[in-house]
């Protein structure tokens, strides 16, 4: 019996299968949304976030995650934190430590408290760093804070 021949990529076996040009040892790279939560916000959303808003014209004072209360509703959330020039403030709230958990955002305008909590993203079901990023800068747009409607 021969020993089974051996393939070269990209050739044909002789049942007709043809071999892969893929290396299996080589894997993609793993989806910025498949990283752990907070790599995933400090690694990819943030540095987005900020590179967009200073596209803009409007360098983050503060942009930040932490873990604290939800403006005017309370409970315990991740929150994005952000501060733009003149003094508007964001808060984009994640439910859980999760990018496909339930988000709300929260906008208060320079010199007043936050009094609105709305939903965020709520007809996705899965959120990716562009759906994410281009959601919160329309959202901030609709203020009429990046630049005049």
């Amino acid at each position: 019996m021969n020993p089974p021949k051996k393939i070269d990529e990209g050739q044909t076996s002789q049942d007709g299968v043809k071999s892969s040009n893929i290396d299996p040892s080589e894997k993609k790279p793993p989806k910025p949304e498949d990283k752990p939560f907070q790599n995933f916000i400090n690694e990819e959303f943030i540095p987005c976030l900020r590179k967009a808003l200073s596209d803009h014209g409007k360098l983050p004072i503060t942009l930040s995650l932490t873990q604290e209360n939800r403006p005017v509703v309370g409970g315990q959330c991740w929150i994005v934190k952000g501060e733009i020039h003149p003094a508007r403030r964001f808060w984009l709230c994640f439910s859980e430590e999760a990018i496909n958990s339930k988000k709300t955002i929260i906008l208060a305008e320079t010199g007043t408290e936050p009094s609105l909590l709305e939903s965020f993203l709520i007809d996705e079901k899965r959120t990716t760093l562009a759906l994410l990023l281009s959601r919160t800068l329309q959202r901030l747009n609709g203020q009429k804070w990046l630049s005049p409607n």
